[in-house]
């Protein structure tokens, strides 16, 4: 069922980096690590991180995404594959720790709500790309 395989990919992220994968609006792929996945509303995940520009100029023009989850040692995870549905503000630095000029770091830590639309799994082994759709609650 899509919702135990989600209420799992949330488990294996604790303590793991998340892999954000978006693209801008001509297909540009561009990939970014996160700190945290958590469990949102019903069909939805919460990614956190300092979100670099491009990342989030991308979810802003295409919001389609993969988040990876994977314990590399079992070779197992999961690769979620949503839309996401709103950006929030958790935290903003305001210049702490600016680089040298020139220089962009992010100021402002987000939160993406996503809706899980698939959930795949996730390895380097030989597998299929069956989705469970339609995933539940978390």
């Amino acid at each position: 069922m899509a919702t135990d395989a989600l209420k799992d990919a949330v488990r294996m992220a604790e303590g793991r980096p998340v892999f954000v994968a978006t693209a801008d609006s001509d297909g540009l792929p561009h990939l970014a690590c996160a700190k945290r996945l958590a469990a949102g509303p019903e069909g939805c995940v919460l990614v956190t991180e300092w979100f670099c520009p491009g990342t989030l100029e991308n979810v802003t023009a295409n919001p389609r995404v993969a988040l990876v989850v994977w314990d590399e040692a079992a070779d197992a995870g999961y690769q979620l594959l949503g839309t996401v549905e709103g950006l929030e503000e958790t935290a903003v630095l305001d210049g702490h720790g600016a680089p040298a000029e020139g220089a962009d770091v992010p100021q402002v830590r987000q939160r993406m709500v996503v809706r899980v639309e698939a959930v795949l799994d996730f390895c380097q082994a030989p597998h299929t790309d069956v989705a469970e759709q339609g995933p539940g609650p978390v």
